[in-house]
């Protein structure tokens, strides 16, 4: 099968959308399709053969982060060159509503188009502008897909239809194998905590991991914090309580075997997340590892850790809640073993051979239903692709 995916973010920029396009691309390469994946990047990085990119990004604050997104003309005209030359059988676009190449994607295609939706928000702003602008391109997506069930609850208030849910994927093999590094390894007196994720985002909640920690290091003196991720710590640190940025070290961004290294060397996973999350593929990495993970109760993190059965949860946004639930934790070393065991069991049901087969199987039937339809006789031309997709232009989408 010809596959075209678009990721709208600066796939040179670490990001799980950016990951998730990354690895599906590869693993549909590895089964034998014929995969090429459209996104912004610079025109100096190291980019993958099946990369085409449509031009450097911009910084854009957007869904409570810094997405990194590109628009314009110039890359309309990239966007309807790699679709003519594509002649693919399914183009997937990612995030479609996002104001980047995949929303400009959504215009000019004339393929089967499958979508991903990742974002979850209760009120999503993107959604419910480009609603009625956008209500005859957003016909084209014959198959959309949501990464959990709160992404797909979006899915449904803003847009309504049939949504498949199919979850992110992990190369759960990749962590399990992962070894362990002596400097990340806890010990009974000095147990290890890992965090991972852009460390001067608020969302992420490392500053309430900062704030619990002092109550940890009651129970557990010789606790040590390991935090990883893009972005500057220093001044949640200056911040912090002497004793947390005392037990603290900041390793910065690390590379996928360093993360899978990490994730198996520590006593547990936090993730202190306040909100905006539709899934938590760092969560399933982590128990794929065999990291005990302690989380925030938001309602994505618990459907992942399978309602609390294979993670600890706690109040989203207490310290005092973090450091009880971590605090227990250290000192119970049978439930931490029992938690290893639980989520690498779970983690299983994540993995891209399970997960690539449920995107394919979306894509037989999409193209099962497009096979059906009577030939639409209008020529393969951007102009008529543009047009149809304009309100009270003779067409209502393809």
């Amino acid at each position: 099968m010809r596959v075209g995916m678009v990721c709208p973010y600066s796939f040179d920029v670490p990001g799980g959308v950016q990951f998730h396009v990354r690895d599906l691309a590869e693993v549909f390469l590895a089964q034998g399709h014929e995969v090429s994946v459209l996104a912004p990047a610079d025109d100096d990085a190291d980019l993958p053969p099946y990369l085409t990119s449509c031009g450097r990004a911009v910084p854009v604050r957007y869904n409570g982060s810094v997405a990194r997104l590109t628009f314009g003309p110039v890359t309309s005209a990239r966007v309807a060159r790699w679709l003519e030359g594509g002649r693919f059988d399914i183009v997937h676009l990612h995030e479609p509503v996002t104001p980047s190449v995949s929303l400009m994607a959504l215009w000019a295609a004339e393929d089967p188009v499958v979508a991903t939706f990742h974002t979850s928000t209760v009120r999503s702003r993107a959604m419910h502008a480009a609603n009625p602008l956008l209500r005859p391109s957003l016909e084209k997506i014959r198959g959309r897909i949501a990464v959990s069930e709160d992404a797909a609850r979006t899915v449904r208030s803003h847009l309504g239809g049939e949504t498949y849910i199919v979850p992110n994927g992990v190369h759960v093999d990749r962590f399990g194998a992962a070894p362990a590094r002596e400097a990340w390894t806890g010990r009974p007196s000095a147990p290890t905590l890992a965090f991972l994720g852009r460390v001067d985002e608020p969302r992420k909640g490392l500053d309430v991991l900062l704030r619990a920690l002092p109550a940890v290091l009651e129970s557990h003196p010789g606790t040590r914090l390991l935090v990883a991720g893009p972005g500057d710590a220093q001044d949640l640190l200056r911040r912090a309580d002497p004793r947390a940025r005392a037990a603290t070290t900041v390793l910065g961004a690390v590379s996928d075997p360093d993360k899978a290294t990490l994730l198996r060397s520590v006593d547990a996973y936090v993730a202190p997340h306040l909100g905006g999350e539709s899934f938590g593929i760092v969560l399933v990495e982590a128990m794929a590892a065999g990291a005990p993970v302690v989380a925030s109760d938001l309602s994505a993190f618990v459907a992942v850790l399978d309602g609390g059965r294979c993670g600890v949860t706690f109040e989203t946004g207490s310290p005092s809640a973090l450091a009880a639930a971590l605090t227990a934790l250290l000192g119970d070393g049978a439930r931490r073993a029992s938690l290893r065991a639980a989520g690498r069991e779970r983690a299983r049901a994540f993995d891209w051979s399970r997960v690539s087969g449920q995107v394919m199987a979306v894509y037989e039937t999409v193209l099962a239903g497009a096979h059906a339809e009577v030939p639409d006789p209008a020529p393969r031309t951007l102009w008529n692709r543009l047009v149809r997709s304009v309100p009270g232009t003779g067409g209502g989408g393809s």
